[in-house]
């Protein structure tokens, strides 16, 4: 009210027509307005919360066991997940089928099946659909039953601790062992990693892998949930091209795939391992179509926009019923006393207070 400025136009118009008492009780009544609805909302937290919860939710997904080619699919699809909560900055996300297939390193009906299976399971929850060339919002969740789970013992599914029921047919040693979600972010969408190459479980068995702690077979059965004839075969395909080394009955990753975090994939042997397995190109040949679709589906949109226009006609100018110089633009002064009262600051659509606010018990 004490400033020139346009945001307070309105409160020096009120005032100009209630006096300074009624503008003060007006704004207090707005301030209190304000604050209860700043009440109803959730607690605002920092970014650093939100690493904390997706760090807890990234070890609760490497904690699971997931068996079968489905598991192999709901793993990418979360661990491609994680990445983007972490870009976001919370569990919130926005992502399309596409920009997951094209993470994941698979086929677009491949992940829809992936997300259905995930929703079903309480880790996905669907915030809102995409509508238009805006992506659909998700959520990723703990489910309850596993979230109870980490506080007491091991629930189906995940590996039990050695002594506790449950683990007798596992090995003593390396009970521990896990796939890094974050090993198998860095090589499942390659080439090398396609289903006509080492496949998701070759990839899941590479994020598994240790350059010091080898490992057998069965506790990397243990680990991915894989039956042991699988890895054995996907083992002897690693070792071929040079992304896994085995001695004495143990499998290491080698050293120079080692990084801070376990692995740090060779971009030039993993092209040098796509060509030799003939997958080479198939990546950027999705990216490709995936790319081809979203420009024609742009162009659906832009065609059924002209359409309807055509046939609605030309488009009304907006009918302004405020006319223009009722209001000093530089002052926000009220000039036309017929207007006093009136709420106009959309001069297209005035109202009159009848919402309980004090120009209405006053008025």
């Amino acid at each position: 009210m004490l400033r020139p400025t346009a945001g307070g136009a309105w409160a020096r118009s009120l005032r100009s027509h209630k006096g300074e008492r009624y503008a003060e009780g007006k704004l207090a009544w707005m301030l209190d307005k304000a604050r209860a609805y700043v009440g109803t909302s959730g607690t605002i937290v920092c970014r650093a919360d939100a690493m904390v919860a997706i760090a807890r939710l990234r070890a609760a997904v490497e904690a699971v066991v997931w068996p079968g080619p489905g598991g192999g699919i709901d793993l990418k699809n979360l661990t491609a997940r994680l990445q983007l909560a972490e870009q976001a900055g919370g569990l919130e996300h926005q992502v399309s089928v596409r920009q997951l297939a094209e993470l994941m390193g698979c086929a677009r009906s491949t992940v829809e099946a992936s997300n259905a299976r995930l929703r079903a399971s309480g880790w996905l929850l669907l915030v809102a659909a995409g509508t238009g060339e805006h992506s659909s919002t998700w959520s990723l969740r703990m489910p309850s039953t596993v979230a109870e789970d980490q506080e007491s013992c091991a629930c189906p599914g995940h590996r039990p601790a050695t002594g506790e029921r449950g683990a007798e047919g596992v090995p003593d040693a390396h009970t521990g062992r896990e796939v890094s979600t974050r090993a198998l972010g860095a090589v499942m969408g390659t080439d090398a990693c396609h289903h006509y190459a080492h496949g998701t479980s070759g990839a899941r068995i590479l994020a598994a892998l240790d350059p010091l702690d080898g490992a057998d077979v069965a506790h990397l059965a243990a680990a991915t949930g894989l039956h042991r004839t699988t890895v054995r075969r996907r083992v002897d395909k690693l070792v071929e091209d040079g992304l896994a080394e085995e001695a004495d009955g143990l499998v290491y990753l080698p050293r120079h795939l080692a990084g801070g975090e376990g692995l740090r994939p060779d971009p030039d042997q993993l092209e040098h391992v796509a060509v030799t397995r003939g997958t080479a190109g198939l990546g950027e040949r999705r990216r490709k179509r995936h790319g081809d679709q979203r420009r024609q589906y742009r162009q659906w949109l832009t065609e059924r926009t002209q359409h309807a226009v055509e046939r609605r006609g030309p488009a009304r100018p907006r009918l302004r019923l405020v006319p223009e110089g009722v209001v000093d633009e530089s002052t926000g002064e009220l000039r036309d006393t017929a207007w006093r009262g009136w709420i106009i600051d959309d001069p297209y659509r005035p109202t009159w207070p009848d919402d309980g606010s004090p120009e209405a018990v006053c008025g």
